[in-house]
């Protein structure tokens, strides 16, 4: 057994024995160890914004509070605040004969156990202490392991949770792959994995040796529908927004956008105007989020340069050339390239996005629903019909309609993927349901009458008869 191995087993071996010896934790302690993060995130707020300013080469520190901090705070407020009832026994009916004889039967929810959290680089805080706030709702322990891609956040993350919580109840491991591949291979209750894909079908693989249940959240190239009746300049002004967001470096960003064909020209145009007018210059703004690498640089250059090669019109915003140093970039708009660019297929994750003109709505349809299931979709449009057409012919993890990226900030309705994008939910009661278990409990009425119902061998000779007149449609 390897080092990472070997502290990771460790510390699920100790969570163990405490929550055997503890048993199960009341509303109130679970309450407390919630507080204990919140305060934990408030007293180092300022070096988490520090930190993953300096992994991304540049991330403005207010951003970092109001989608990192603010964002896990929320996520953890809501959860403190709503547990108890989250907690209580739900009572549901008996059948007949039985609900007449005095047996009553509920649902309970239970803690798993420890639940291993593995966050992502583009929101690194936040993907660690949104889906924590439910897991300790619920009662569970947990051992969160940051990205390795954000080096000084996973290591203010670790010196906080190692200072200020006790490891039997929330720890944190660090490295690289190697770690998340020993985490996953132990004998957790549950996994929580935020990332790409591909990574995801690895965790995925290593639980199922296991049998550990996985809550997925992954990506897709969401996309964004336009329709005819749209405001269309309030629609550019969010999408750049959007757009503008983290640099385009989310996992529900707006990947495509599709867009009358009348009037591609004019959103194009509006895109570029309103995206300028919140980043007006990019090199060393430090109102512009950088890209997080190199690796990724290079993946989102080629994804633009090779469309470009295609044929496929590339509009920048700001215009101008890229920047000499540096990894921050322009807003790239890609207008209509071709089926077999590379960016028609593969998620941007970054400050670019592809524009497509479309002549009648089933073509959009179509093209969404050929591809794998998004995290999200987008809807403009004041057509009540055509929204529900795209809501109901459409398959995605969650809708914003009017907007982009705002379902995911609702504390009180879930969020998650669906088939490529993900499965599972965290957020709110969902989140508290995600991880627990729900326990079926029947208890029986004192008095038994399976024996004068002839329900008990030896069956007497009209006892089929007797059950096949129950078999009814």
């Amino acid at each position: 057994m390897d080092n990472a191995n070997a502290h990771i087993s460790d510390l699920l071996t100790r969570q163990r024995r405490a929550n055997v010896a503890a048993g199960p934790a009341s509303a109130e302690e679970r309450r407390a160890r919630i507080q204990q993060v919140i305060d934990l995130v408030v007293a180092r707020a300022d070096d988490l914004a520090k930190a993953m300013d300096a992994d991304f080469g540049g991330r403005p520190e207010g951003y970092s509070l109001m989608n990192d901090v603010l964002g896990s705070l929320a996520a953890l407020k809501h959860a403190r605040d709503n547990l108890e009832t989250w907690m209580r026994p739900e009572d549901r009916p008996v059948f007949a004969p039985y609900d007449q004889l005095g047996a009553t039967a509920q649902v309970r929810f239970q803690p798993k156990g420890s639940v291993g959290i593995i966050g992502t680089w583009n929101a690194p805080v936040f993907t660690l202490l949104s889906p924590l706030a439910g897991v300790l709702a619920a009662g569970n322990r947990a051992v969160l392991k940051p990205s390795e891609i954000a080096p000084r956040t996973a290591d203010v993350v670790a010196d906080a949770v190692s200072t200020l919580l006790d490891p039997d109840v929330v720890a944190v491991v660090v490295g690289g792959p190697d770690v998340a591949d020993a985490l996953t291979s132990l004998q957790f209750d549950h996994f929580v994995f935020t990332g790409s894909s591909a990574v995801g079908k690895l965790v995925m693989a290593n639980a199922a040796q296991n049998l550990v249940p996985v809550t997925l959240e992954l990506g897709g190239k969401s996309p964004t529908v336009i329709g005819r009746s749209a405001d269309l300049p309030a629609a550019a002004f969010r999408i750049a927004v959007g757009k503008n967001s983290n640099g385009g470096q989310l996992c529900v960003n707006p990947d495509t956008t599709y867009v009358p064909r009348e009037r591609l020209d004019e959103f194009v145009a509006g895109v570029l105007a309103e995206y300028t007018g919140l980043i007006p210059t990019v090199e060393d703004n430090p109102d512009a989020v950088a890209v997080v690498n190199d690796r990724h640089l290079a993946r989102i250059d080629g994804y633009v340069d090779d469309a470009a090669a295609r044929g496929a019109r590339v509009e920048s915003a700001p215009a101008g050339p890229l920047p000499a140093s540096g990894r921050r970039r322009p807003l790239r708009i890609v207008v209509d390239p071709p089926a077999d660019a590379v960016i028609r297929h593969e998620e941007i994750f970054g400050p670019a996005m592809v524009v497509v003109g479309y002549d009648t709505l089933d073509e959009v349809l179509a093209e969404i629903n050929a591809g794998p299931n998004p995290l999200a979709l987008y809807y403009f449009g004041t057509d009540e019909q055509e929204k529900e057409t795209v809501l109901g012919r459409t398959l995605s993890g969650g809708v914003t309609v009017n907007d982009v990226m705002m379902h995911p900030g609702l504390q009180d309705a879930p969020f998650g993927g669906v088939g490529a994008s993900g499965m599972g939910h965290y957020n709110g009661r969902e989140g508290f349901l995600e991880f627990s278990h729900a326990r079926a409990v029947f208890e029986a009425p004192a008095v038994d009458m399976r024996r004068e119902w002839g329900m008990v061998p030896p069956y007497h000779d009209g006892f089929a008869a007797g059950i096949a007149t129950q078999v009814t449609p």
